[in-house]
């Protein structure tokens, strides 16, 4: 065990961890954080997502001990929910979430995506979202989403 500080969501955490402990067990089971979720553990469903230092990263599989004090937004970092950030904003108008699982990997990999290309092509934005597995199908209402906020971010 170690006392690690982490910077997640702009405020500064110390947690007593092992340094190998993966990073999504210390924002669940340390933070209480709920947006990145456990899905296959393997860093192929992207449940897990998260940002580091704004790129995406899978947290299942990162050990907290390599992220030091690098800043890690989780999706209860982009917005709240009386006053979303524009791409969870995008998502409620168009119904684009439905058991929420995905949330975290979709909507923060299209941030990702947008914030470092803001004309990505329908091509590229379905590129960035295929490692994200959704398991309820609401592909279009995302696309839908993502190209609003795209929109918005003109």
């Amino acid at each position: 065990m170690a006392a690690i500080s982490l910077k997640v969501n702009g405020r500064l955490h110390t947690v007593d961890v092992d340094p190998e402990t993966p990073l999504l067990y210390v924002l669940s089971d340390e933070l209480q954080l709920r947006g990145p979720k456990f899905g296959c553990g393997l860093a192929q469903c992207g449940a897990c997502t998260v940002l580091v230092q704004g790129q995406v990263r899978r947290s299942c599989v990162l050990p907290v001990g390599a992220v030091k004090q690098e800043e890690v937004t989780t999706l209860e970092g982009l917005g709240t929910p009386d006053k979303p950030h524009a791409i969870q904003q995008a998502f409620i108008d168009e119904g684009a979430a439905q058991c929420g699982f995905c949330l975290s990997g979709v909507i923060l990999a299209a941030k990702n995506l947008l914030d470092e290309n803001p004309k990505a092509s329908d091509e590229e934005i379905r590129e960035a979202m295929g490692g994200i597995l959704c398991r309820c199908f609401a592909h279009a209402r995302m696309m839908r989403a993502i190209k609003r906020y795209q929109r918005s971010r003109a």
